[in-house]
């Protein structure tokens, strides 16, 4: 038995996961004004990415249950100790990730989130899984809340933000990440300068897309 697969984890995933698709993007009046274009405009913009995201601050927004999965099993195998996350919405990936530490005997996760309301709600879904002490929540915009205070090596890191800004995020804590390091980037298909990146070996990775939506990097030597 795992953090992750026992009380009271995987009950609380289960109930958050359930409301994250009963309140699916469809259903709020902001999205659906939003034309298929517009809504692909607004996620690549490096200017008018906020927009798309004030209009999903009472969403979700979560990974998907595999990709939940997904995260627990690389931070678990790779030993993670320190864990960086690029937005933590309602903490469902957050939960997963502070699992994997709990199981590795410890460490920090530090994850940044803009919308105030939607780090109330994380901190009592950590709080409800019993993992809020492996927790550290910085509130507001990522490109300043991790810019300092990092830990000299990070063992992996998850983009899930705003797609526009993951260069700019992994530019900002590249330095720390440890030799073997790995970075899982959700839906990076909308960040083609990011996957341009990761996927030029002469940057520093080995990257690959990895199941639908995932870009799965290897930080090397």
């Amino acid at each position: 038995m795992t953090t992750l697969t026992a009380p009271p984890v995987t009950a609380l995933l289960d109930r958050l996961f359930d409301e994250a698709s009963a309140a699916s993007p469809a259903s709020s009046a902001a999205f659906a004004a939003l034309t298929r274009e517009d809504r692909e405009r607004l996620m690549r913009s490096k200017t008018d990415y906020l927009d798309y995201y004030a209009r999903m601050k009472d969403l979700p927004l979560p990974v998907s249950r595999e990709t939940g999965v997904l995260l627990y099993m690389l931070a678990r195998s790779s030993r993670a100790r320190t864990i960086v996350e690029f937005d933590t919405s309602f903490g469902i990936s957050t939960l997963h990730l502070a699992a994997a530490l709990r199981d590795n005997g410890g460490g920090r996760l530090i994850t940044t989130e803009f919308e105030p309301s939607k780090i109330l709600r994380a901190r009592e879904n950590l709080a409800a899984g019993g993992l809020a002490d492996l927790v550290e929540i910085r509130a507001g915009d990522a490109l300043q809340t991790l810019r300092s205070d990092l830990p000299d090596t990070i063992d992996l890191l998850l983009l899930d933000g705003a797609k526009a800004l993951y260069p700019e995020i992994l530019s900002l804590v590249q330095s720390r990440l440890r030799p073997g390091a790995l970075i899982v980037a959700d839906n990076a298909d909308y960040s083609p300068d990011y996957l341009a990146h990761v996927r030029l070996p002469a940057n520093g990775y080995l990257s690959t897309p990895f199941g639908e939506d995932v870009e799965l990097s290897l930080r090397l030597g």
